[in-house]
């Protein structure tokens, strides 16, 4: 998710006057939090909800004025990177058999990319309804990483199994090494830099019991969703009989082949992949309707309290026009960038990056730049509620969602997929959702716990670098394995 939550998209509409009354009810419209509080302050421009920009159509000094401006200081910044894109565009087209080159502008051009996707779904999610903005935001929120992954998706190869290496055509291990490393991008390094920044202007930072333990609640369960395909792999290969010749085909009718186990894993992937994304629409249905979620009172009492709300509600915003043109403009960068990356692959494996490092570390930290640099910057401000789910919130989605989704795509385009993870990271990733709810469970946090977590990512980067590509080496895959059944029918 990019900018704030919930209390943005507060329904309420009209001049700030025009106050709710308590007898109304807990609508969606209607402020959880006392009137003295939940009253908007009048904007520049006379209009209370917080979306509207007083303005309407398109006008081009305004909408560069706001994109430039952004949803923070940081991503702000960030927009100083915005020659790179046409760069990247450039070179691709003049140039492109400087595959590096094209790599390096391309994955640095996908930064601002992202972030003007971000900031215009939060614009796009302010002018919405409560529920409707809850659902939007967390869609743009993932969006590139939805696109990376059908992207990579479609260029796998599958006859490049037998290689098993990325350079190859295979991009099965790269899509399941960034599936799991989003997941601990947000745990550990973007919710670690939340903790140290803000830890440094706060002392201690307070959290609600409700954010931490729904969503370390939840990651438990779609870790336990993720991990079931690799288990059951792990705890049949060693049964599991290869066909050497035709004297034995006799007795394999009651034998579990190689042929059999991957299909079994790959039904069971999938299904489990639906079962997944049924959980998560019932987390955001339980998240939209809930009076007393964490999208109501807690993220709206957090935001109240924000060190630069005044100034915030004081920024113009996008009308519905600019809104619209602003998505439409960074979509087709993202997939733009996000296809000339993917095409490139093979080139910078070639070059000498393993696999597992580019899936689990470059790709993630890149497709997540612009939301993470939101994330600290709310911590800073001191609002860790909104900070803390924009870690635990793309986790979530990410596990619950966008790596079923892929799984799902694949098997409509005929190129199978599998949550068969290498057991590498699968240590990692219930290893960091142990540290993390053990840094969770007290309620509060400082910058020391802050910088551990960073610590435990950079160890797992330097871990990922040396990890031998699929071709060379591999931990819960049938190639170079060589098991074979001591009894015989």
């Amino acid at each position: 998710m990019s900018g704030h939550q919930g209390g943005h998209s507060n329904g309420v509409q009209g001049p700030a006057t025009n106050s709710v009354s308590p007898s109304h009810g807990a609508h969606e419209s209607t402020s959880l939090l006392p009137t003295a509080v939940g009253r908007l302050p009048l904007l520049s421009n006379g209009v209370a909800h917080e979306g509207e920009s007083g303005r309407s159509g398109f006008h081009l000094r305004h909408f560069l004025r706001v994109l430039w401006k952004s949803s923070c200081t940081v991503s702000m910044l960030v927009n100083v990177l915005w020659p790179f894109v046409p760069a990247a565009l450039v070179l691709h087209f003049v140039a492109p058999a400087a595959h590096l080159w094209i790599f390096a502008l391309s994955y640095i051009a996908m930064v601002p990319a992202a972030n003007l996707l971000g900031f215009a779904g939060q614009e796009f999610a302010r002018k919405m309804p409560k529920v409707a903005g809850i659902l939007i935001e967390t869609t743009f929120g993932s969006i590139v990483e939805i696109i990376l992954f059908i992207v990579l998706i479609v260029k796998h190869e599958p006859e490049g199994e037998d290689e098993g290496n990325g350079d190859e055509g295979n991009l099965i291990p790269i899509i399941q090494a960034a599936i799991l490393g989003s997941i601990l991008t947000n745990l550990l390094l973007c919710l670690g830099l939340c903790f140290f920044f803000g830890g440094l202007r706060q002392t201690t930072q307070k959290f609600h019991a409700i954010v931490s333990e729904t969503g370390s609640g939840l990651l438990l369960v779609a870790a336990f969703g993720l991990l079931i395909p690799s288990a059951f792999y792990s705890a049949l290969k060693p049964e599991t009989v290869l066909v050497f010749s035709s004297n034995t085909l006799h007795a394999l009718h009651d034998k579990l082949t190689e042929a059999k186990l991957r299909a079994d894993i790959l039904k069971i992937s999938q299904a489990s992949s639906i079962v997944l994304m049924v959980a998560f629409f019932l987390y955001i249905w339980y998240c939209a309707s809930s009076q007393h979620s964490i999208f109501d009172e807690v993220i709206e009492q957090d935001e109240h309290g924000d060190a630069d709300r005044e100034a915030d509600l004081a920024k113009e915003k996008f009308t519905m026009t600019e809104t619209f043109v602003a998505l439409f403009i960074s979509l087709v960068f993202v997939t733009l960038l996000l296809i000339f990356l993917v095409d490139e692959i093979e080139h910078v494996v070639a070059f000498g990056v393993p696999d597992q490092f580019l899936g689990l570390i470059l790709l993630p930290l890149v497709e997540k730049a612009a939301e993470h640099l939101t994330a600290i910057d709310e911590a800073w401000d001191g609002v860790i509620n909104v900070a803390l789910y924009h870690c635990l919130g793309p986790s979530i989605q990410t596990a619950l969602f966008n790596g079923p989704l892929v799984v799902t795509v694949g098997w409509a385009i005929g190129k199978p997929m599998d949550l068969n993870f290498e057991i590498f990271m699968i240590g990692l990733l219930v290893l960091s959702i142990l540290v993390v709810g053990n840094f969770l469970r007290d309620g509060e946090s400082n910058w020391l716990e802050g910088a551990l977590l960073v610590i435990v990512y950079i160890i797992i980067a330097i871990a990922a670098w040396y990890y031998p590509n699929p071709d060379v080496a591999t931990t819960n895959d049938f190639n170079g394995l060589q098991y074979v059944t001591a009894r015989q029918a």
